[in-house]
């Protein structure tokens, strides 16, 4: 949870927040409004219109630039529309596509924290994320008689606890005072520093100070920080069935009365399988007007690989050909021990009156544990508090999840090179290619089994996850680091060299070739954040900089003013 204290209490806090976000944490000098975009991309208010239905009456800054197809997806993804009525306050959260062709990248010196985050936490720049707070309350004075209105906060990071603890503390605010509010929120953003993995962080906003630490355990919870017990209440006996289908990329729809509980569910099911990302695209609230409900709802190929959380009855028609189905009620945390429930049968399934249940024709590939579901149960009967229900469930995925990929981990790594294969005048050398039957080979003796007691067709698993787009993500992921591993190497190993007692042996074309390709090195170490050692790049500028001055006056003068590629 983010910390939250009176600034009186903290009357350092806000003008040091904001020294700090001018400082080397930033590393460029900023404009106004890079601040807060480091956090978010736009502060929106929608509202009902009688003749135009839902629209965003206001966005913050002004100068955001949202497309017409962007704004429509927000403003039909922030309101709810089920027919459960959400009187009162309401909090959710939606995911949708950006428009292509925007620019993607932020600032470099940006760039380079998110490099540093566990992946799972970087913002994701083809998908923006919706943190919803909308109000409805009678009113006999409007025509509808009704005000709705919906406050949005527009981010590409998936922090999904912090964004709505700010909701929490200036939306009630903002329907007393209106825009002008809104107009100081977005300022006290821009004072932010930048979301720094590892730091502990002060971010002053409208009088409080929230303290957060952007280590996911501590206290900037994202994506993998719901209330994961809670959330998984209503399917209580099928956690290890879904925890398979979430891995394994299953198409999956979660049927629930309201955006609250579709949106909590679908981000639980994304955060079962942490630390690794799930690679597929999600939607923790989806609607018959989202941009994709065509693609996604077809029936002429078969459903795709995504999470996708509904509450409209429509879909239970719409999407009756989907292969996985889960069905919830209202999520609240049982008072007594849950009734083993089976899995249901898709023909059962006719309406979102259909019990809550999960509803497939799937077999797990692996024997269910039976440890867990009594923990859990006697957690129930012993009235143990629902974070440390959380805390187990978590535990118990997070092994599950590990005990599953370290067999991978460890024969991925053993398709590197030797270390002695790496020449400082060679390219560096190419991984071997994965092979599925070498891997398959190592699971006999190096197998999850050593780390899970688990039993099953462990094989028949590990052969359905190797055609998935989780696989496919988590190995591009692993040979874009070893390949950057090798290009370190290679740059230490070129640093080992005298490069100028090679220079003076070589011709001037030789040499002058040398150094174009050695600054073309320091760009890509620069420009990829190449994991290598800062002393190495100071070593090989130094390399650089002597092998240029001992070469004649003309080619210093091209070299020194000579940019790269």
């Amino acid at each position: 949870m983010a910390a939250v204290e009176d600034e009186e209490e903290q009357a350092q806090a806000g003008p040091a927040a904001g020294q700090e976000a001018a400082g080397p944490g930033w590393g460029l000098a900023l404009l106004p409004g890079d601040r807060f975009s480091a956090w978010m991309q736009c502060v929106c208010v929608v509202g009902f219109d009688l003749e135009l239905g839902q629209a965003v009456e206001v966005t913050y800054p002004q100068n955001s630039k949202l497309t017409d197809k962007e704004k429509t997806n927000i403003c039909y993804l922030s309101f709810p529309d089920s027919n459960a009525g959400c009187l009162g306050d309401t909090q959710f959260c939606f995911r949708f596509r950006r428009s292509s062709g925007r620019k993607l990248s932020m600032h470099c010196h940006l760039d380079q924290l998110d490099r540093d985050l566990p992946i799972y936490l970087k913002k994701d720049s083809a998908y923006y994320y919706g943190y919803v707070y909308f109000r409805q309350v009678r009113d006999k004075t409007l025509k509808r008689g009704y005000f709705q209105k919906s406050l949005v906060l527009i981010s590409k990071l998936p922090y999904v606890h912090l964004f709505h603890t700010v909701l929490k503390q200036i939306a009630p605010e903002y329907f007393k005072k209106s825009e002008p509010f809104l107009e100081a929120v977005c300022s006290d953003v821009d004072r932010w520093p930048p979301p720094t993995p590892g730091k502990i962080l002060q971010l002053p906003i409208m009088g409080i100070i929230m303290k957060t630490d952007s280590q996911i355990a501590v206290a900037l919870p994202t994506v993998h920080e719901v209330d994961l017990f809670r959330c998984f209440c209503p399917v209580f006996f099928h956690i290890q069935m879904l925890w398979e289908l979430v891995l394994l990329g299953e198409p999956l729809v979660v049927m629930a009365p309201s955006p609250s509980e579709s949106s909590e569910t679908v981000l639980a099911l994304v955060s079962c399988i942490s630390p690794l990302k799930y690679c597929s695209d999600f939607r923790p609230y989806f609607t018959i007007h989202d941009s994709e409900f065509k693609e996604y709802t077809t029936r002429t190929q078969a459903p795709p690989s995504v999470i996708l959380g509904v509450t409209n009855p429509f879909f239970a028609k719409t999407l009756q050909h989907w292969p996985h189905i889960i069905r919830i009620g209202d999520i609240k945390l049982p008072g007594e021990v849950p009734k083993q429930v089976k899995v249901k049968k898709l023909k059962n399934l006719k309406t979102l009156d259909s019990k809550p249940g999960v509803y497939t024709s799937y077999k797990p590939y692996l024997n269910k544990d039976e440890e867990i579901i009594k923990q859990l149960q006697k957690g129930v009967q012993q009235k143990r508090p629902a974070e440390a229900q959380s805390v187990i469930l978590r535990r118990y995925f997070l092994e599950l999840t590990q005990s599953f990929i370290i067999p991978l981990e460890r024969y991925v790594a053993s398709l590197m090179p030797l270390q002695k294969s790496i020449s400082p005048w060679k390219s560096p050398p190419q991984l071997r290619q994965f092979s599925q039957e070498d891997f398959m080979k190592t699971l006999e003796k190096a197998g999850p089994q050593l780390t899970s007691r688990l039993k099953g067709d462990w094989i028949g698993f590990y052969r359905h996850f190797l055609k998935s787009p989780n696989f496919d993500g988590w190995f591009r992921t692993r040979q874009k680091e070893m390949m950057q591993k090798l290009e370190a190497l290679q740059l230490e190993a070129l640093c080992n060299e005298d490069l100028l007692f090679w220079s003076q042996k070589h011709t001037e074309v030789e040499t002058v070739d040398l150094v174009l390709k050695l600054k073309n090195k320091l760009l890509q170490a620069s420009r990829e954040h190449l994991p290598v050692k800062p002393d190495t790049i100071e070593k090989l500028q130094m390399h650089v900089d002597s092998i240029i001055l001992a070469l004649p006056d003309d080619l210093q003068d091209i070299l020194l003013k000579t940019g790269t590629t």
